[in-house]
Formats: structure tokens, sequence, C-alpha cells
């Protein structure tokens, strides 16, 4: 099995009081694919993480919504090989890997929430995979323009994928890693609970005892780079499902990333902004995230 579950095995035997889920690894048919599952009684909801991050953050939603849901999480980071320079891991392989999970987890007609990445994944599948949502959520799915889609673009050329080829990759201990991380802008908003569950299962130890990421800088390269194949923009009419698009208040992407135009194309998409949070919204006000899945999946 990867490393995908960080540094704590899930807890096996955890006590249900604590709402912890049991890491499993599912047979898809060529790979194994792992996620975190919860366990609980209730129609199924599948939350899709976002580029270069992991499951585990889910865990502030999934872990308050165990007696209205069965959650699942899958990890999409190093279950298949890639390489951002000579085989990026396209959006529409993992959308498949989604598909054919769902299908082994008898998963039918489920509520599913994406996040960045895992929503246009999430809207990919939909489209054009076959998956059948009872209803989803995607939170600031990616997108880009229209002419993104048709340039050939290297690693170095996008900004993204270049961005994660240079992240840091090295700490001496959690203290090292957490000063780190707090003084970076990407995680200065982040609630508590999100930040000490990626540093306790984003990060992981090498041989010699130092931490590094999880998910490789170059697996989230390759990521970034795996956006560019498919353009999402003729899939939105296709999803029948209901649809709520969410977007930040502050969120860079807004810049140029229409999600108000976005939500108008799904035949029935609706759009809500959240206040005084920027793209990573899970991980900044998860509360909010709650309340919004509570309210739209009733």
């Amino acid at each position: 099995m990867s490393s995908s579950h960080g540094r704590l095995d899930m807890c096996e035997n955890a006590a249900s009081s604590d709402n912890l889920p049991k890491l499993k690894s599912e047979n898809i048919g060529d790979i194994h694919l792992t996620y975190l599952d919860y366990e609980t009684q209730g129609p199924p909801l599948v939350f899709l993480h976002a580029t270069g991050f992991l499951p585990w953050l889910w865990h502030p939603v999934a872990r308050r919504l165990t007696a209205a849901f069965h959650s699942i999480a899958p990890y999409f980071c190093d279950h298949r090989d890639s390489n951002p320079r000579t085989g990026a891991m396209h959006w529409s392989t993992l959308a498949e890997d989604l598909k054919s999970l769902c299908d082994r987890l008898r998963i039918e007609n489920g509520f599913f929430v994406g996040h960045s990445m895992g929503a246009t994944v999430l809207t990919i599948a939909a489209a054009s995979y076959g998956l059948k949502p009872k209803a989803m959520i995607l939170i600031e799915p990616i997108y880009l323009p229209g002419d993104f889609y048709t340039r050939s673009i290297t690693v170095e050329e996008h900004i993204l994928a270049s961005k994660a080829l240079r992240r840091r990759n090295d700490w001496s201990d959690d203290d090292e890693a957490r000063q780190y991380l707090e003084s970076r802008d990407l995680f200065k908003n982040w609630d508590g609970e999100a930040l000490d569950l990626y540093i306790r299962h984003g990060l992981t130890e090498r041989g010699n005892g130092r931490l590094q990421l999880v998910c490789s800088p170059q697996r989230e390269a390759s990521l970034f780079m795996g956006g560019v194949h498919e353009d999402p923009w003729p899939l939105l009419p296709r999803v029948q499902c209901p649809v709520l698009v969410i977007e930040g208040e502050t969120s860079d992407n807004k810049k140029f990333i229409d999600l108000k135009k976005a939500s108008s194309l799904f035949p029935k998409g609706s759009y809500k902004l959240v206040e005084s949070v920027g793209h990573l919204i899970p991980m900044e006000n998860p509360q909010a995230v709650i309340r919004i899945i509570d309210d739209f999946f009733k």
C-alpha cells in the first residue's frame, strides 16, 4: 500500500464516537485505489480533494456528517505512474478511475462534493464516463479559459506545475514543518484542525527520519499538467443532476475563471459565493462547507 495515509495508520478499530474513518484499498481493474471510509449508515457521499492535497482534509467536514451520510474520500496522487514532462496524470483518467471505484463499491445515485481538481474530475466523470450523481457540489472547480486547452504547454510554462516542482520537500520534524507552513500565504488562513491533519497525514518520514511530502512535487506537477488535456466547458450542459457551484470571495481564480457563467451552463446549476475565504474553502472554513452540504443535499 502506498504512503498516502501519512505517518498515522488509520485506526482500524477506532471507536465510532470518534467518527474516524478506516483506510481501505480497492482493486479497480488494473490498479488499487486507496480511500477513507466512514462506514456509517445513510446515502453515499463521495469527497474529491484538490491537486496535491489529500482526503484527510475532508475529515473536519465528513466527521460531522456521519449521522446523515456514508462518506468516502479517495486519494488521487500516486496510484498511477506519471511524469510531469513525459506523461502527465490526465484528469480524464482520474474521472474514469472514480467511476470504476464507484462501480466496485456499488455507489449509485450518490451525492458528490469536489474541490478544485476534484470538482473538475467529478464534472468529467458525470459528463463523459457514466457517473450519475443524485446531486453534486463543485467548490472552486478549475474551468480555465477555453483557449488554454488548445495550445501545447511545458511544465516551465505552467505557472502552478512549475511552482509545484520548486516546492520545499524536507523538514526535520513537525514543528519545523508547521513553522514553515504557517509562514506561507497558501496556509495562513487555514482552520487549525485542517492544518494539523495536513501535517500529520500530508507528510511522511524519509529513511533518515526527516519529513517529506506524501504527494511529491513531481506528482503534484503531473496532476497540474494533467488538467490541460480536457476542456470542461463543452461538458457542462451534459451534466443532468442538480449542481451547486461554490466560489470563494477572495479567490485568486476569480481573475481568470468565470464560475457564475459555469453555473449557468449546467441545466440544473446554481451558484453561491462564500464570503471571506479564498480558493481553499474546505480548509479555511469547514463549517461553511458543512452548512452548504446540509442545505443543498436536503
